[in-house]
């Protein structure tokens, strides 16, 4: 779970682009790709490997960002004459396009992931399969692992079945719209379902303990020809949509620990220490935290529309700390093999343009539901998987704490000097001088030092921008 979305629009000032870029240079990004795997992804966009299975008739829509073109879901929801509902989800085939040992396939393996910058995306595959071939844009049919997962009337999964299909998706959808159009009335009902079975996936998800975190995006807003930064809360459709995808990577999960042979997302259950050092943070924030009510009902309890609580749930990503992946062969599940957030099995599934195991865990489900042994191609890349992913979040990570110190510091540069008000969230234990501060306008969490007195924890301060370097990506406040 990343630490903070952020999003830049308009600010092209100097500091900012440029140490963004030397932020690129510093951890090696490999923006360009190698002419052989260039060569490869045009070859492969022309003369991908189709399946014999052809879903075209079915009218699936995606729901994406409005400016996203690297679409790897595509959905279609319905009723089922016994009361329950059928989903039909359909996920970008990317091994359609990619050959195993091939100068693409060795590519993927090096970049792991798409690395998320404040002015751009570094890709996972050649922009002319994530953006074009291999993405579920509306219009031509595309290949694709069809999901097909028929729940009951209370929103349980009673059936799951994977394929390779055509598929093709009729509409482009954006979360604004889907809201707009689902609360008005004017959704039709494979989209209006969405609410009705993301809102039965949730109460289950509350059920069985498990919790989403709706973590506010980070902007950069422009006022006056100056600009700050702000939380933009996510929409209930937000929320909506990663349901079916949870409820797809939890199917995926169960067919391979049947099969005997996956990989599994995991993730350990928050220490002590971690949830008390949050209570204090809801404790300076001024978000109610009884005793007798649990982690996860509080954060289902936070309006991310309200700034503190915003601020708050940007916090609760330091309990999703510790996530990897566990891989196993041989028919025994390694324990505990439970995703502590889902509160269930489960793995990644549904993001093959911008994830590597997403590729593989679909090949492993599709060999499961045929009843055939995985590909050799697979089973030799399973056990480097785990190591290969960890690599990758750390540099996604690094990616984006940096990212958001450059572009705070960017933000702050003509600011230091003044004062603003600030509530302490953290306070070192042996230097309870120094700690870490929370500003509500603009958005901003940075470090505090330079005072002699203990910093009050869960209280309000006025502290001082002390500095605010984007080449040294530092922002650091003091107490006024």
């Amino acid at each position: 779970m990343p630490r903070r979305h952020i999003h830049v629009t308009g600010a092209a000032e100097a500091p900012l682009r440029a140490a963004l870029r030397a932020l690129r240079t510093e951890l090696a990004i490999p923006e360009d790709f190698p002419p052989a795997v260039l060569a490869e992804a045009e070859a492969a966009a022309k003369n991908p490997r189709l399946p014999s299975y052809d879903a075209t008739d079915i009218p699936f829509f995606t729901i994406d960002p409005p400016t996203s073109t690297d679409l790897d879901q595509a959905m279609h929801l319905a009723r089922r004459a016994d009361g329950g509902y059928r989903v039909h989800y359909a996920i970008a085939d990317v091994a359609a396009f990619v050959t195993p040992g091939g100068a693409l396939d060795a590519e993927a393996h090096r970049r792991v992931l798409t690395l998320y910058f404040p002015d751009g995306r570094v890709p996972l595959h050649p922009p002319v399969l994530s953006e074009g071939a291999a993405s579920l844009l509306p219009g031509d049919p595309r290949p694709a692992l069809l999901w097909r997962i028929d729940l009951d009337a209370d929103g349980q999964r009673v059936a799951t079945d994977v394929r390779r299909a055509l598929v093709r998706s009729r509409a482009k959808l954006d979360y604004e719209g889907v809201q707009r159009r689902i609360e008005d009335g004017t959704a039709e009902e494979p989209l209006a379902l969405l609410r009705d079975i993301g809102r039965l996936r949730e109460a289950l998800e509350a059920g069985r303990g498990g919790i989403s975190l709706n973590v506010p995006e980070q902007e950069i807003v422009e006022t006056d020809h100056t600009y700050s930064l702000a939380y933009r809360a996510p929409l209930p459709a937000d929320a909506w949509n990663a349901q079916i995808s949870l409820l797809t990577g939890m199917a995926a999960a169960d067919l391979m620990t049947a099969a005997g042979t996956g990989i599994l997302r995991t993730l350990p259950t928050a220490p002590d220490g971690a949830v008390a050092r949050l209570r204090r943070s809801a404790r300076a924030l001024g978000v109610d935290w009884p005793h007798h009510v649990s982690y996860a009902d509080v954060v289902r309890s936070a309006d991310p529309t309200n700034p503190r609580h915003a601020a708050f749930l940007q916090e609760c990503t330091s309990l999703l700390r510790g996530a990897g992946y566990t891989v196993f062969t041989d028919g025994h599940v390694p324990s505990p093999a439970v995703h502590a957030a889902v509160a269930d099995e489960y793995t990644h599934c549904t993001a093959p343009l911008r994830r590597l195991v997403d590729r593989y865990a679909g090949e492993l489900c599709v060999a499961a539901v045929a009843g055939d042994e995985p590909p050799e191609w697979v089973r030799a890349a399973l056990p480097a998987l785990p190591d290969e992913m960890a690599t990758g979040a750390r540099r996604a990570n690094t990616v984006e704490r940096e990212s958001v110190d450059i572009v705070e510091a960017a933000l702050l540069k003509e600011r230091v000097g003044e004062i603003f008000d600030a509530y302490v969230i953290d306070v070192k234990e042996r230097e309870p001088a120094v700690g870490t501060v929370h500003l509500e306008d603009p958005a901003v969490v940075a470090r505090i030092e330079g005072g002699t007195a203990k910093l009050p924890l869960g209280e309000w301060l006025r502290v001082r921008l002390s500095e605010a370097d984007p080449g040294t990506a530092k922002v650091l406040f003091a107490p006024a």
